[in-house]
């Protein structure tokens, strides 16, 4: 990997040496421009976009979620029940400059304590979802990731967590906005994972207004002009986040026999045949997978949580669902104004159909706005397909080469 530079405002980036050749590829499509448009210069076939049912974008490529579940000898009387993902949190050497960099992504203090004893300073940040935060912050010497915190569906769920292996006792967190339980874990590669009960929820402000758009044919903005105002991308909640791992069929297995995390979607890379002399299309290895929240029927994120194999064992990025594409573009436009560093965006992702927006925080970890997300049950089919460059995004800039490193 090339080496990391600073920026003036304290954020990192990896130089761009390199782009993949993501645009020279030919990119999955869910579904057959079939429309035809005769013009005087011969026939033209546009562009086509639609929203159609997850069996029909999945494809055949493809097997239920309890076949799946039965292959992998998975009892999901067993799991601990999640219900969502509720916060992210980080340690950082510079709390100062993170806390301004959270307030210019869009997120906002709701408690900032420092221990008299250690020194040791810790933040909550809130978005104006039901969570009372979605990031929390500590300071120390160095870069650390503390985990994805998960709540449970019940004590009971949150007794069986410290049950597991590895786990902590039930910790209180009496000192954090809203108070509740947490237990911390940690998986076969040694990445933290909390998850919490009791919590109270927070108290809702104004959901932001619907913007109103015309098209061709459904023009509802009659002598309503459309206007905005700049600044932050105000944070709803927070979506997902992913991990780099050495083991993935270790660390997947782990994942899906504790949890009621449920696989969405598989990335694979084709393996050479018994004699070495090429690919037939049968031999397969699963390199990535996104993974859902089972809730049964009810819906939930395509994602909320996935894996890739890598080289090296490390948090990728964390995700945060914002209003809508102007909100999210409004927000990259302020962000750049800071002068903090653009990852990769605004583009749309193809598996999950997010339009993304990935920065450089002023630690050097990763982090994505994103709008418009998937949303799957337990009747969404388990999806297979090629791992890729051309795989990531049906629009939007070049992926930049350090985005899978």
């Amino acid at each position: 990997m090339a080496d990391t530079q600073t920026r003036p405002n304290g954020s990192h980036t990896t130089p761009p040496h390199g782009n993949s050749s993501q645009w020279g590829q030919s990119r999955p499509v869910t579904i057959d421009a079939k429309g035809i448009l005769s013009t005087p210069d011969g026939n033209v076939k546009p562009n086509v976009g639609a929203s159609i049912t997850d069996i029909e974008a999945i494809g055949s490529e493809s097997e239920s979620l309890s076949s799946w579940q039965k292959r992998n000898n998975i009892d999901t009387s067993e799991q601990v029940l999640l219900v969502k993902l509720a916060h992210m949190r980080y340690q950082h050497p510079d709390l100062e400059k993170m806390t301004k960099f959270l307030k210019d992504f869009g997120m906002h203090v709701v408690k900032h304590s420092k221990d008299s004893d250690t020194g040791v300073e810790r933040i909550w940040f809130r978005g104006y979802g039901p969570d009372q935060y979605v990031y929390y912050a500590q300071s120390g010497d160095e870069k650390v990731f503390l985990g994805g915190t998960y709540e449970v569906e019940s004590m009971r769920d949150l007794e069986k967590a410290s049950k597991i292996e590895g786990a902590s006792e039930i910790l209180d967190l009496r000192d954090a906005p809203g108070g509740g339980h947490m237990v911390t874990l940690h998986d076969p590669e040694g990445f933290i994972v909390n998850v919490m009960y009791g919590q109270e929820p927070a108290p809702l402000g104004d959901l932001p207004q619907k913007v109103l758009l015309n098209d061709e044919t459904d023009k509802p903005r009659v002598r309503k002009f459309n206007r905005f105002t700049p600044g932050p991308a105000a944070v709803h909640k927070l979506g997902h986040y992913g991990l780099c791992v050495q083991n993935f069929d270790k660390q997947l297995e782990w994942y899906t026999r504790n949890f009621n995390f449920a696989p969405t979607d598989f990335l694979y890379v084709p393996m050479p045949n018994a004699d070495g002399k090429g690919t037939d299309g049968k031999q397969k290895k699963d390199v990535a997978v996104f993974c859902h929240i089972d809730r049964g029927d009810d819906p939930v994120d395509h994602h909320t949580f996935f894996m890739s194999t890598n080289p090296t064992g490390h948090v990728h990025h964390c995700s945060f669902e914002v209003h809508d594409y102007d909100t999210q573009q409004l927000g990259h436009q302020w962000l750049g104004k800071q002068g903090y560093t653009s990852v990769w965006g605004i583009g749309r992702h193809i598996l999950g159909s997010q339009i993304f927006d990935y920065w450089w925080d002023t630690t050097g970890n990763m982090i994505e706005h994103y709008a418009d997300g998937d949303l799957v049950n337990k009747d969404t089919p388990v999806g297979y397909g090629m791992a890729g460059d051309e795989s990531l995004a049906v629009w939007g800039p070049e992926v930049p080469k350090w985005f899978l490193e």
